[in-house]
């Protein structure tokens, strides 16, 4: 790293004006995006980058999207160096040449000042549809990349501001909701031109060599403070090993293990053990693995430190190719997002060794997700609805886990029951918590989310991805698991079980529920208060049997005895 003299006040403006930049784009997207999925859910990302393709900043957004730019910047500069100009606009959402799965689309804008590169504004959005064998393009039971949707290599979408007709015409003809997809692509690009109009303004104002001299230290800071915080832990090797149930073809357990070697300044992270890449499309591009990977590391981290590629020159990251982790064409991705969850928690197990205070136990294991589609109204009017459930943290160093919240590796939201209802034909029978899902502990696991859909149309197509129904989320120093999820078929007879990943045909009056896992516990469930028991049971949180069974007290009546239950506490 080199040490340049630069005026602290002046980095301060350049360090915020990028992430206020790249918050205004965030925003941006949420306010022109069509389709539910980004403006509801908020599936998509943006960050700006510099000329050579480096992180600078990036907004409040999916962040398991974002450690992956690098890789596809690295394809769009190795493809377009030569010929780029103002005014182009290159997409791309090939998995096997700089993607990540079908339906998140890449939109690179270049940004020019005086026809000098200057940098890339970047948006990335998770589109409802881009064709392939089952709406929504997100299928777990796609056994090839070809069922998947359409496939788009980096391709110019604007070539010197004039649209590229073929390839506008071609996303029509292959997509289910082609008004909804291309209106999208209008706000990603009504979006990158915000982050090129404010780089400008930015240009203008501090001059292409001073600023590039500023954006080179935002990224050395970077840099500097992770090494610094990763000094201070403990040199070694440290292993975890956590799963996937299954790949929806074989009932066999999927491992995902890790080792991190941390050796000074230096985080190494190797997936070698993890499984062979499977049939069922939960297979994660390395670009993914190494966003999750870069996140969970980012997550042990202090808050000052800057969410830039500076960050990431301290972590190297490597999976056997042929694995679920590094995939071989022409290997299914679709679902690869709940194999990345499970990185996540893999390598956020592993650093629970070396930096304890700054890990929570595991979460729900990811979002689960909902796909129902078919037509509205006869056979007239299509609908795809992809509802992706956010659940629960696990318990954290001196607090309890929250639900009803994103996983931490994203920022995203649950639909709302009115906006559901209100476009789709389907009514949400149930929507609360899971009560007595939350692993025990010093500090509880947040409790997972129930959601029942009941079919209004006469026929749909049901896709589910979930997981954690065999390998409930794990506890940290003492604290308990959280509970398994669950998916069912509800009739006037009962519930019937459903698998955890499927796509079949229901029709009009069909109930699905799904019941969400909860976030594991932190801590000895024995040294939790009894205030905090008893304000959780009083909350319908716990019930009777959980606070006997996991936390030792008696109760009198409707209430907690604290003499006795004390005594029982401390008898163990």
């Amino acid at each position: 790293m080199t040490q340049r003299n630069v005026d602290p006040i002046t980095f301060a403006v350049v360090k915020n004006a990028l992430d206020t930049i790249v918050d205004d784009m965030a925003f941006a997207v949420m306010r022109t995006a069509r389709s539910p999925i980004i403006r509801d859910v908020l599936d998509y990302s943006v960050t700006m980058c510099d000329a050579k393709g480096r992180i600078l900043a990036q907004a409040k957004t999916v962040a398991l999207h974002l450690g992956a730019v690098p890789d596809a910047v690295d394809v769009i500069i190795s493809k377009y160096a030569a010929s780029v100009e103002p005014g182009d606009v290159i997409i791309l959402n090939d998995p096997y040449e700089g993607g990540m799965h079908l339906p998140d689309i890449f939109m690179f804008k270049p940004i020019f000042h005086e026809k000098r590169l200057q940098g890339f504004s970047v948006v990335i959005a998770h589109h409802c549809d881009v064709g392939g064998r089952v709406p929504g393009s997100n299928a777990a039971d796609s056994t090839e990349i070809f069922q998947e949707g359409l496939r788009i290599p980096p391709t110019k979408l604007y070539a010197r501001g004039e649209p590229n007709e073929t390839l506008i015409n071609i996303i029509k003809k292959n997509v289910r909701l082609p008004d909804l997809v291309l209106g999208d692509l209008d706000a990603q690009l009504a979006t990158c031109n915000i982050g090129e109009r404010e780089l400008l303004r930015m240009i203008d104002r501090y001059g292409e060599e001073n600023l590039q001299g500023y954006f080179d230290e935002l990224l050395d800071y970077g840099e500097r403070l992770t090494r610094q915080a990763i000094e201070a832990w403990p040199d070694g090797v440290y292993h975890f090993t956590d799963y996937i149930d299954n790949d929806g073809f074989s009932e066999d357990a999927i491992p995902i293990k890790c080792a991190i070697t941390v050796a000074g300044s230096k985080v190494s992270v190797d997936f070698a053990g993890s499984s062979p890449q499977v049939r069922g499309a939960i297979n994660s591009t390395l670009s993914f693995v190494k966003s999750a990977t870069y996140l969970s590391v980012r997550c042990a981290l202090d808050a000052d430190v800057p969410n830039n590629a500076g960050v990431y020159r301290c972590i190297d990251i490597t999976a056997p190719e042929g694995s679920i982790l590094n995939p071989r064409m022409p290997a299914p991705v679709a679902a690869r997002a709940l194999t990345g969850y499970r990185v996540v928690d893999c390598v956020l197990g592993a650093l629970a060794q070396i930096a304890p205070k700054k890990v929570m136990a595991a979460g729900e294991g990811g979002n689960t997700v909902i796909a129902l589609s078919g037509y509205a109204k006869g056979a007239s009017e299509p609908f795809i609805l992809v509802d992706m459930i956010n659940g629960a943290w696990g318990g954290r160093f001196n607090k309890d886990g929250v639900e009803g919240v994103t996983n931490p590796s994203q920022n995203m939201s649950n639909m709302p029951i009115e906006t559901l209802e209100a476009r789709y034909p389907i009514v949400m029978e149930a929507y609360g918590f899971a009560t007595d899902s939350g692993g025990a502990g010093e500090y509880r696991g947040g409790l997972g989310l129930v959601r029942e859909y009941r079919i209004e149309a006469d026929e749909v197509v049901a896709q589910i991805r979930s997981d954690r129904a065999n390998h409930a989320p794990y506890g940290l120093f003492g604290g308990g698991t959280g509970a398994c999820s669950a998916n069912y078929l509800r009739s006037e007879e009962g519930l019937s079980p459903l698998p955890s990943k499927f796509t079949r045909t229901l029709h009009r009056g069909a109930i699905i529920r799904h019941e969400q896992a909860g976030g594991g516990g932190y801590g000895d469930p024995m040294t939790r208060t009894l205030d905090k028991i008893e304000a959780d049971f009083a909350n319908g949180k716990i019930s009777r049997e959980y606070a006997e069974q996991r936390h030792k007290v008696v109760f009198d009546g409707d209430r907690i005895d604290r003499a006795r239950s004390d005594a029982a506490r401390n008898a163990k």
